[in-house]
């Protein structure tokens, strides 16, 4: 699904850019941790109090960036689609937080829930293209 060459972007603790559409139509950007599972999907963890989700319940389409810290003119673009699925047990949430050796459990009230946030690509644009 993503170019091998990205992989340890991809793994990395670094962060990307989540681009949401907002209700007026306008695009809403936030740079947010992320995992990449051993299944090759990347998945985000965000709270329900959160506008990305908001937008991501109301409309699903979504930009994903990665900017390589290295060479900032290495970018990893993903556009698609977001599967939402309630994090119950909050088990995916510590998971992203262990890898950016973080307790995320601290951005989260009493009755806030947790989403898992799956990214389902529909295009992939790597810079420089491949050769």
């Amino acid at each position: 699904m993503f170019p091998e060459s990205f992989r340890e972007l991809l793994e990395s603790p670094g962060v990307c850019v989540l681009s949401t559409i907002d209700p007026d139509t306008t695009p809403q950007s936030s740079a947010v941790w992320y995992l990449l599972g051993e299944d090759g999907k990347l998945r985000l963890s965000l709270n329900s109090t959160r506008r990305k989700l908001q937008n991501l319940q109301r409309n699903p389409r979504l930009s994903v960036l990665f900017v390589d810290p290295e060479n900032p003119y290495r970018t990893l673009e993903l556009r698609g689609r977001a599967q939402l699925d309630l994090d119950e047990d909050r088990s995916f949430r510590d998971q992203v937080g262990a890898k950016y050796g973080a307790d995320l459990s601290v951005h989260d009230g009493p009755t806030d829930e947790r989403y898992i946030v799956t990214v389902e690509p529909t295009r992939v644009r790597e810079w420089p293209p491949p050769a």
